[in-house]
């Protein structure tokens, strides 16, 4: 069992620089690996927490004995921290970019990663929305203050996307307006919705599925048309230094099943 201090100070780790949330992930798989042997460690997309900690609940409903610990972060740090030598039994991306970084590392098999969902985006505003924040073509006014993920994060590599598709159909210098109002970049997707929610940016995009039951009261969203907006697809696979193969993959075929992708539907995402 994870104890309760090795929590605290992950927690603490991974609220200050992206270099201590790699040890936070050396952190979590020190303690999964003095845990009991019936632990089962998932590294995953930040996007993905709401979701997965309700699979694995049932997981562990339906297996006795086992415990799934999650390591959630921006898919660009989690892979960091497993180059880095943190142990995982499974890693979950936000996008085929940084899978395709783990295989090269060697830390998974080619032919082992499988798409398990899909997302896509939207633009966030605070629900008193008092900058007056109401279409695609606002994130470009003068003054206004934005917040994004960091290019680097997954979610920020598809915001530039879906920029630049925006520029063809709006004006040659949309996407680079809209940047000129970024006030910060952040680390992972949920960083961005917390800052919108505390109302420190006029507006932010993230994942539609960031939009969860305990953040729907405090923000307004704004649809991104197909002909902009960019999908998301998520890949996931057990990783070769897996020290729990069997549990993990059990773990990968009950998110596959009929009941695991109703879990990540009723939570935002598509299904593949």
């Amino acid at each position: 069992m994870i104890t309760r201090n090795c929590w605290r100070q992950c927690r603490v780790f991974f609220t200050r620089s992206v270099w201590q949330a790699l040890l936070c992930g050396l952190l979590i798989s020190a303690c999964a690996a003095s845990s009991d042997a019936q632990t089962l460690t998932v590294f995953a997309a930040s996007s993905l927490t709401d979701a997965l900690k309700e699979l694995g609940a049932q997981f562990e409903a339906q297996h006795p004995g086992a415990r799934v610990v999650f390591n959630f972060a921006g898919s660009q740090q989690l892979r960091q921290q497993l180059e880095q030598g943190a142990t995982a039994d499974v890693f979950a991306s936000a996008n085929a970019r940084e899978m395709d970084a783990a295989i090269q590392s060697g830390l998974v098999t080619a032919n082992a990663p499988q798409v398990f969902v899909k997302n896509r985006l939207a633009v966030i505003v605070p629900r008193d929305n008092r900058a007056g924040v109401t279409t695609l073509s606002d994130l470009a006014r003068p003054g206004l203050k934005i917040v994004l993920a960091a290019p680097g994060v997954p979610v920020g590599s598809y915001t530039l996307n879906a920029l630049a598709k925006m520029s063809l159909a709006y004006d040659a210098t949309f996407s680079s307006t809209v940047l000129s109002n970024v006030v910060s970049y952040e680390d992972n997707v949920k960083q961005v919705v917390a800052k919108v929610q505390l109302g420190e940016a006029d507006a932010g995009i993230v994942y539609t599925s960031d939009v969860t039951p305990a953040t729907a009261n405090q923000l307004s969203t704004i649809d991104i048309p197909d002909e902009f907006n960019v999908v998301a697809a998520y890949p996931f696979a057990q990783l070769k230094a897996a020290s729990q193969s069997a549990l993990g993959a059990d773990f990968v075929q009950f998110v596959l099943s009929a009941a695991g992708q109703s879990i990540l539907k009723k939570w935002g995402f598509s299904i593949p």
